[in-house]
């Protein structure tokens, strides 16, 4: 399946279960590159709006670029209450924005899908003088292990996990997006808490994971209950993740 299309039927799962993004994030963009209010932010791979709220929530005039109708249209509807959010049918290769117009252009869980050599062109298209790229990921961390007991859950049931994770993009391929700029790695921390209808969605919400239809699901689900078994306290469970961003002029 295309990837813009992969998650048409994940869009429910997604919005209820998918991690936000944490509020330093905005923090770290002022300290970093003097983020203002008044500053146009292009998210790129917008999804259902997760990572778009924040830079809403912060003043910004955010224009959140998504391929895959269904999550665009469920955007829509979340962030209805912002008027300085504005929707584009469109994608990293062909966003559809004015060139020039961008001052901060954002990819929020999103840069490991894209084609990087039409997407770097169209970047710097819609990229003004100065303007800047941030690059961000939630990575769950390796080191719990809860964390390591539902990694190996994922490698038992997904599909195409190992050739589609973002754990594939090395610093390399980062280095190389940014060239000739540099770029600045940092790592911040978040958690989500779920109970176990709660985790059973978040395991869902993943593209390469059976969901509710598949033959394998209720394998899925029993590995998942035996999991939350095992690592519950107070009847919910701990995700945690390291959320990564790069920050380099575009």
């Amino acid at each position: 399946m295309d990837y813009k299309h992969r998650f048409s039927d994940r869009v429910e799962n997604y919005i209820k279960y998918r991690p936000s993004y944490p509020k330093e994030v905005i923090t770290t963009l002022k300290a970093e590159i003097d983020l203002k209010p008044k500053d146009i932010v292009a998210d790129i791979g917008s999804g259902t709006g997760l990572s778009a709220k924040i830079f809403l929530e912060n003043g910004n005039t955010v224009y959140g670029v998504e391929p895959n109708e269904p999550m665009r249209k469920a955007a829509e509807g979340l962030l209805c209450e912002y008027d300085n959010f504005i929707s584009v049918h469109g994608s990293s290769e062909a966003s559809n924005l004015a060139a020039n117009s961008i001052d901060l252009i954002v990819c929020a869980q999103a840069f490991h899908w894209f084609d990087r050599k039409k997407t770097k062109k169209e970047f710097q298209r819609i990229a003004n003088n100065g303007a800047h790229l941030c690059l961000l990921w939630n990575d769950r961390k390796a080191s719990e292990p809860f964390q390591r007991d539902y990694e190996n859950i994922i490698q038992e049931f997904a599909t195409d996990y190992n050739d589609i994770s973002h754990r594939n993009i090395t610093n390399e391929i980062i280095t190389e997006f940014y060239a000739p700029n540099a770029f600045k790695k940092m790592v911040l921390q978040y958690e989500q808490h779920f109970d176990l209808e709660g985790l059973i969605g978040r395991i869902v919400s993943s593209s390469y994971m059976p969901n509710e239809k598949d033959d394998n699901f209720p394998q899925l689900r029993n590995a998942i209950v035996d999991l939350f078994n095992a690592y519950k306290q107070n009847e919910l469970v701990t995700f945690a993740y390291n959320t990564i961003l790069y920050i380099g002029k575009c």
